[in-house]
């Protein structure tokens, strides 16, 4: 039932890479507009300018997103090696596509916002923050293969995309920057689909 996603995703790609390439134009336009924002009132201590376009919800959703972005890229890098599951292949696929374009645009709007950007927190801990895997999680991930790889992998990548779920919705409760907004709720709808597309596969994989 699901072998035919490979074939139906192109038009998902295209339209993921418009929206990215919307964000960038409009981050431009929005550092352009920010008139030099002093670096030193925002980032760590989250204090922002009365006249900012941005608030602390929309600097702790980049910052945050960054490393999760980066982790389930590094994820789908795993599956080429170890899986010979179309569907999981094509799934990887779209994260890889969806989510490494997204890392550059959120690192764009912390730099132009003068916040701390991923490049400045690789020694943070993110293994607190939800649906992050743990080092063991990942050791065990590399070591698998096969139908027992594709198995945990989507159970995984299910824990983690609900947990982006989760912070995008707090941005867009939360947040005020419109595109940062705008992210967060395409981050809710793609995810959330491909969370019902995980449970689907995994269920396929229940019998083998």
């Amino acid at each position: 039932m699901l072998s035919n996603h490979a074939s139906t995703r192109s038009p998902h790609r295209s339209r993921a890479a418009g929206f990215v390439g919307a964000l960038i134009a409009a981050s431009v336009a929005l550092s352009a507009c920010s008139g030099g924002t002093d670096p030193s009132s925002a980032g760590s201590s989250t204090s922002v300018p009365a006249e900012a376009t941005f608030n602390t919800a929309d600097i702790t959703f980049a910052q945050s997103m960054i490393p999760h972005h980066e982790q389930a890229v590094e994820m789908a890098d795993l599956v080429a090696d170890r899986s010979n599951n179309p569907d999981v292949l094509d799934l990887a696929g779209r994260i890889q596509a969806a989510q490494g374009p997204e890392i550059d645009v959120l690192n764009g709007w912390l730099n132009s916002w003068g916040a701390i950007s991923s490049d400045d927190t690789s020694g943070m801990a993110h293994s607190g923050m939800s649906g992050m895997m743990t080092e063991d999680d990942m050791s065990s991930l590399e070591t698998a293969s096969g139908v027992d790889f594709d198995r945990m992998w989507l159970q995984l990548m299910l824990e983690h995309h609900t947990g982006a779920v989760g912070m995008a919705q707090t941005e867009i409760a939360d947040g005020e920057d419109p595109a940062a907004i705008a992210l967060a709720q395409d981050i809710q709808s793609s995810q959330g689909a491909e969370i019902t597309e995980m449970e689907q596969l995994l269920q396929s994989l229940s019998t083998q």
